[in-house]
């Protein structure tokens, strides 16, 4: 039979009574300050291109119907209804859209973009494409419930 050192009970006691103390200082909400200190949004930079005019009216993944006037985008993972500010790396530009459709489809790119907020970013001339950064916005809670 294997002999066990046992702890002294005056050192367990210590123990305990620090982890109470140092349990009990600590606010109420420090672990839900510390998880959305921790959480991470989505920052990539990469090529943006923007929706065909002849999509306008067609149905997104997401259910609604694409309209080349507002300021919507497709992302491959992000959620529906996510707001991202995407920013021209070129003229340092950005526009504030809402995911509401998956795509692009070419993987050498990262977001597709309504006409209008490709416009607004300077990026319908010439190739129609340009180096940029999104970055996920976080969610207001105020906005988000409506």
């Amino acid at each position: 039979m294997i002999k066990q050192k046992q702890i002294p009970l005056n050192l367990l006691s210590i123990v305990a009574l620090i982890v109470f103390f140092i349990g009990n200082s600590l606010p109420a909400n420090a672990q839900w300050q510390a998880d959305s200190v921790v959480s991470k949004l989505y920052v990539k930079e990469g090529v943006a291109s923007y929706y065909a005019k002849r999509l306008h009216g067609h149905r997104t993944t997401s259910g609604e119907r694409y309209h080349k006037n507002k300021f919507t985008a497709a992302h491959r993972t992000l959620p529906f209804g996510t707001r991202v500010k995407v920013t021209n790396l070129r003229n340092m530009k950005w526009i504030i859209v809402r995911i509401n459709d998956r795509g692009p489809f070419n993987r050498k790119r990262i977001i597709d973009l309504s006409f209008k907020a490709a416009k607004h970013l300077g990026i319908t001339n010439g190739k129609g494409l340009a180096r940029v950064r999104v970055e996920e916005l976080p969610k207001d809670t105020e906005t988000d419930k409506k």
